[in-house]
């Protein structure tokens, strides 16, 4: 799923963004990654993403590796990853099901199933008497819901939330997590970086990632399916 050898990212201003690691990460696993702002969560999804290379060692995402990658490498990659971002990414003035539709158009062929598809992401998510709503009518809480159904609806295999939890209250943030952690039932391997350690729940997940100053320290223990 992703495995990472002596892989290190260094940007072209000089930054060392993350040291070198090494980790493996198999199907259907649970993941944390917690630490301080600057610590280099963020730069350590945009590498999985294959928004940035790596700057030395081997990494494989989804059997693709990254050294030297190309654009058709990536966009093929990315079919399979659903990233959630802190802020969102949904377009104003549509609606919570035509967001979710809009992030699986491009993966497959049209067809009258797309709707129905991001409905029962939504269903899934408890927000299906809101797929009409627009974005804009609906809570921070809610529209991190959405952002979750459209990763949902792509039948992504990896999903990479980032800060999924950052600008909400406790309740939300909890649904949040719960969400992220149910998709691993469906064999979906789930990395969540966040700061509010206090409302993880280490016996539900696979390990945890501890960064700080671009160094990871992977642990391993909890429900390790």
């Amino acid at each position: 799923m992703i495995e990472a050898q002596d892989v290190s990212l260094q940007y072209p201003d000089g930054t060392v963004a993350l040291k070198p690691f090494s980790l493996f990460i198999g199907g259907g696993e649970l993941i944390y990654v917690t630490g301080p702002s600057g610590s280099g969560k963020t730069s350590l999804l945009q590498l999985l993403l294959g928004m940035v290379a790596p700057s030395s060692g081997l990494l494989s995402v989804l059997n693709q590796p990254m050294s030297g990658a190309r654009g058709a490498d990536i966009r093929k990659l990315r079919r399979k990853v659903g990233p959630v971002f802190q802020e969102f990414r949904l377009t104003a003035g549509r609606s919570a099901c035509e967001n979710v539709m809009a992030g699986i158009r491009f993966l497959r062929p049209a067809s009258g199933s797309l709707r129905q598809e991001a409905l029962e992401a939504l269903e899934r998510v408890g927000l299906s008497h809101k797929a009409a709503s627009p974005i804009e009518h609906l809570s921070w809480g809610e529209r991190q819901r959405v952002a979750i159904a459209r990763a949902i609806a792509r039948k992504s295999e990896l999903i990479l939330a980032d800060e999924p939890t950052g600008t909400l209250d406790k309740e939300n943030a909890l649904i949040i997590l719960s969400l992220l952690i149910s998709l691993r039932d469906e064999k979906t391997t789930v990395l969540i970086t966040t700061h509010a350690t206090h409302l993880l729940e280490p016996a539900r997940a696979s390990g945890v990632i501890r960064m700080d100053s671009g160094r990871l320290d992977m642990s391993r223990g909890g429900d390790g399916r």
